[in-house]
């Protein structure tokens, strides 16, 4: 199950994880969200231990939010060492994501 993020853990969880990090910027009023929770919530699953799967509620993690920009959910950031290694937003099928995350 992918883990909840905020803004007072996202640098350890995230920017100092060992194994590369997609993090999920979501908020519960957001239909495209929900509707992208099951597809990540399998990944998380699938890549357990490739790669680690973690949610940001940009309503409870304001700073987070806005040190990466982030204007419309959803929006993922795929994190290697720290750094931003990709970006998608807007609702995308799990197909879609498995192919960023195998690349």
């Amino acid at each position: 199950m992918a883990e909840h993020v905020t803004d007072s853990n996202f640098e350890e969880e995230v920017l100092k994880s060992k194994i590369p990090v997609l993090v999920d910027f979501y908020a519960d009023w957001c239909g495209p969200c929900k509707m992208l929770t099951p597809a990540i919530e399998e990944l998380a699953k699938e890549y357990d231990g490739k790669w680690k799967i973690v949610k940001v509620d940009v309503d409870a993690s304001p700073e987070v939010s806005m040190k990466f920009g982030i204007q419309s959910i959803p929006t993922l950031l795929f994190f290697k060492d720290g750094q931003i290694a990709d970006k998608v937003m807007g609702f995308k099928s799990k197909e879609d994501l498995k192919a960023i995350l195998d690349k």
